[in-house]
């Protein structure tokens, strides 16, 4: 009989004694234990000896690369150089244009054989010719390419040229199944010291209170990250990849314990695009969402300060079609629970077009569930938008009619107008202030309800342009001089 076995066998009897034996078994295990002695055996292992990360970094560290991204851009000597009104009287005189290298650092991840890197859009972001180098852990270097880049979800794809093929890569994990506690580790090329592992917890899921997009959400962890990391690695105790690190809450400039990572989910469907080559779409939920408030739960009757109100519903939408209405508070999709509108975009976002999803709704206090189908928003029409361009205050504006799915993009509701989608930097549009969400109601004397409309009342000089642009729930009067 092993000692071990002896051993057990005392425990086992000591609970079959009971109390009135108890003095009778410490007696006799105490002469077991001392029969046993206290030698114990050496740990077959390191990882036995000491809980340690070092295989689960071995497995996920190769792949995640450093992306070196080198810009050409055009200075000038003078700090007045760049000024339009000492230009146009001095001319070149007063500066001489001259180029320099602007380089900067982050962090990406090889997930595919091919050499599809993913970091973030403003890693790579900036003005002027771009070149990226892509440097792996075990020191080679390759040029890349970019596929597809995202602003609002800080997403961007990479393609490294003239590889192997046979890049290590890091799978992607469905980010669904984290829980927060769980043990993360964060990988990357902090303030560009190399390759840096860090350890932490999931700290909190489904952050929305940051980011550009409405239909983002993030993973927030107590892993060190600091500049430099953007781009890099979120890997769950599996060696699998969880999340994009994209960003930090800092006072300082360094880590806090507050760091962000964009969920794999997403990620998947940018690399999926980017590998068939086509845009992702967001799908088109015709109806715009606002989040509970305190005062909205109290005047519905909920019992809790979540979910996302549905405030008005487009007719012959998705929305429409499923059966909601305005007033429905929605607070789960396909059974995970939304604590805002943000959240509510995200799940649709990566069900992906073409999906069926389960939306539970409260309505009148009683909860509801509805089937939703998911489709992209309808394109719009040859006539719908504009370039424009000319001697009048927006040029540089691309603008459009008001249609349900911009409506949608746009955060703003349907109406009498036209929409501002996007600005020319350095344009007449840029410099007076014009911003995407702008409603342009009136030019002159003359209400603007299409494109149409805008472009006739443009067209004709005016001595003083009079321009009433919208803007939340404001509108302000543009007066510049023709």
């Amino acid at each position: 009989m092993s000692r071990y076995f002896k051993e057990f066998t005392a425990l086992v009897a000591a609970g079959l004694l009971g109390v009135a034996g108890a003095s009778m078994f410490d007696r006799e295990a105490t002469a077991q234990r001392a029969e046993i002695g206290v030698a114990r055996e050496v740990p077959p292992s390191r990882e036995v000896a000491q809980y340690s990360f070092s295989p689960i970094v071995r497995r996920a560290a190769p792949a995640v690369v450093n992306v070196y991204v080198q810009r050409r851009v055009q200075t000038f000597s003078s700090p007045f150089a760049n000024d339009p009104f000492f230009r146009q009287f001095f001319g070149d005189a007063f500066g001489q244009p001259s180029e320099r290298i602007q380089s900067s650092l982050g962090s990406g991840v090889i997930v595919s054989p091919e050499g599809i890197v993913v970091t973030n859009t403003h890693v790579i972001r900036g003005r002027g010719e771009t070149e990226i180098r892509i440097a792996l852990a075990d020191k080679r270097e390759f040029d890349a390419k970019v596929l597809t880049q995202d602003d609002k979800t800080d997403i961007a794809i990479l393609k490294i040229e003239n590889g192997d093929h046979r890049f290590p890569t890091l799978e992607l994990e469905d980010s669904d199944t984290l829980e927060v506690g769980d043990m993360v580790l964060a990988i990357g090329n902090p303030f560009g010291v190399g390759q840096t592992v860090t350890s932490g917890i999931v700290s909190a899921l489904a952050r929305s209170e940051i980011g550009n997009s409405d239909s983002q959400v993030f993973i927030q962890t107590d892993a060190a990250i600091n500049p430099g990391n953007s781009g890099g690695a979120l890997v769950d105790m599996s060696g699998k990849l969880v999340g994009i690190n994209t960003m930090i809450f800092s006072q300082s400039g360094g880590s806090q314990g507050i760091g962000f990572a964009i969920p794999s989910n997403l990620v998947r469907l940018y690399v999926q695009g980017a590998a068939e080559g086509r845009k992702v779409e967001r799908p088109w939920l015709g109806a715009r969402l606002e989040t509970v408030t305190r005062d909205m739960a109290e005047a519905l009757g909920l019992d809790r300060v979540a979910g996302a109100v549905v405030a008005r519903v487009s007719d012959k939408g998705p929305a429409a079609s499923s059966g909601l209405i305005a007033g429905d508070v929605i607070v789960n999709v396909d059974g995970f629970e939304v604590g805002d509108a943000r959240a509510v975009h995200y799940r649709l976002t990566t069900r992906g077009i073409g999906s069926q999803v389960k939306v539970g709704v409260i309505r009148k206090g009683q909860p509801q569930t509805l089937e939703l189908t998911l489709v992209a928003a309808p394109q719009p029409g040859r006539d719908d938008v504009r370039n424009l361009a000319g001697q009048h205050p927006l040029d540089g504006a691309r603008v459009s009619n008001i249609l349900p799915a911009v409506a949608d993009e746009l955060g703003i509701d349907e109406g009498e107008g036209v929409v501002v989608l996007s600005v020319r930097r350095s344009s007449t549009a840029a410099r007076l202030g014009f911003q995407p969400g702008d409603i342009i109601v009136q030019v002159g004397q003359v209400q603007v309800s299409t494109v149409s409309d805008l472009e006739k009342q443009l067209a004709v000089r005016q001595r003083m342009w009079l321009v009433a642009v919208r803007r939340g729930d404001k509108v302000f009067n543009l007066q510049v001089p023709g």
